[in-house]
């Protein structure tokens, strides 16, 4: 996208069973000056007979076809021409929302709501979140994958450099674009009797974080659940932030939600979450930024380090995007940068001393 000379335009292709749909994206997708519809399908067969004819930079999937569905141009387009896939998806029924996550897991990037009509109140909202999504997932050369990965570790692996805690209160974890995939690898490695609580902020589409937390618990075996405000939170489950609250951790030890601005464009927002973190916990803490664009939560995890907690960053490489990690490594907010699939390591090692209350 800096490319010197006439910027070129990114080359989407359109794929959804609906004319309607197919119509309305080319026309969004076409008002930007940075992209270009090079094609549209109506079917996965379609879809990736026309990968592999025009070579899109960015194909924007739908999951219910006739033939071949969504899921399986994914697996099919992901084998044999790899490229970044945006799954754009209404919110009108819970399979559709659990049928987006399974995509993820196949290998697209980015989860986001179809958009609305013009003259509908989310127009220009789901709208920008389209197109700035595309734009950035247009910059992913190599889509990354991590191995399937069956079971619970049943013992956790000392990983180099890393010093267990003998206290600790919480893990507090952000992500944004390719997010989902790490946390089920982070969630699938940790040891049986993890024995603290995980909060976690991963920005999705509303609509798609109860689709998302059940994926989560189906496809890692670790308990999952949406934040409720004011419950307890106990060792061995994760709490995901609800759709359109910010998520925070109270001096009690409690769930706290609120509906503030959004913060770095963002409600919930990984900064509210590590703050407060920070805030109550110092260095009884581990802060974990993953994969996303933007900056989110990458000064507060400076936070939470001069606070004393221990904080891990993700790496580049495994990285779909290497944005809120990468803002954070450069403020030297990273105690640990690590890849994808040493992040359980680390946590199981760092909190082998520690003991859950009850």
């Amino acid at each position: 996208m800096s490319e010197g000379g006439p910027q070129r335009r990114i080359r989407v292709l359109v794929v959804d069973d609906s004319r309607v749909a197919r119509e309305l994206l080319a026309y969004l997708l076409e008002g930007d000056p940075q992209i270009q519809v090079i094609g549209t399908a109506a079917s996965g067969d379609e879809a990736v007979e026309a990968v592999q004819q025009k070579r899109p930079d960015v194909v924007t999937m739908d999951y219910y076809m006739p033939e071949m569905n969504g899921l399986d141009a994914t697996r099919k387009i992901m084998e044999v021409d790899p490229l970044p896939i945006v799954i754009v998806s209404a919110t009108s029924s819970r399979s559709e929302v659990a049928s987006a996550h399974e995509l993820l897991d196949a290998g697209a990037l980015a989860v986001v709501e179809k958009p609305a009509g013009p003259g509908d109140s989310r127009h220009d909202a789901t709208t920008k979140e389209l197109l700035r999504t595309i734009k950035w997932v247009s910059e992913v050369k190599v889509v990354k994958r991590w191995p399937r990965r069956e079971g619970r570790a049943v013992a956790p692996a000392r990983a180099s450099g890393l010093k267990p805690m003998q206290a600790l209160g919480a893990v507090a974890i952000g992500a944004s674009t390719g997010g989902p995939i790490v946390l089920k690898s982070i969630l699938s490695g940790l040891r049986r009797d993890f024995p603290v609580p995980l909060l976690i902020v991963q920005h999705i589409a509303p609509g798609f974080t109860q689709g998302l937390v059940d994926w989560l618990a189906r496809a890692s075996g670790f308990e999952v659940c949406v934040a409720a405000a004011g419950e307890s939170v106990v060792p061995g489950r994760a709490y995901v932030a609800p759709d359109g609250f910010h998520l925070e951790l109270t001096a009690g030890g409690r769930v706290a939600l609120n509906d503030e601005a959004p913060y770095n464009g963002h409600r919930p927002s990984v900064a509210h979450l590590f703050r407060s973190v920070a805030n109550v916990l110092e260095s009884d803490a581990i802060g974990v930024l993953l994969t996303g664009m933007g900056k989110d939560g990458a000064e507060e995890l400076k936070l939470m380090k001069d606070r004393g907690a221990v904080t891990i960053a993700q790496d580049h490489e495994t990285s779909v995007i290497h944005g809120m990690p990468g803002e954070a490594i450069q403020l030297d907010a990273a105690t640990h940068v690590l890849p994808a699939d040493s992040i359980s390591t680390a946590l199981n090692t760092l909190t082998i001393d520690v003991r859950g209350a009850g």
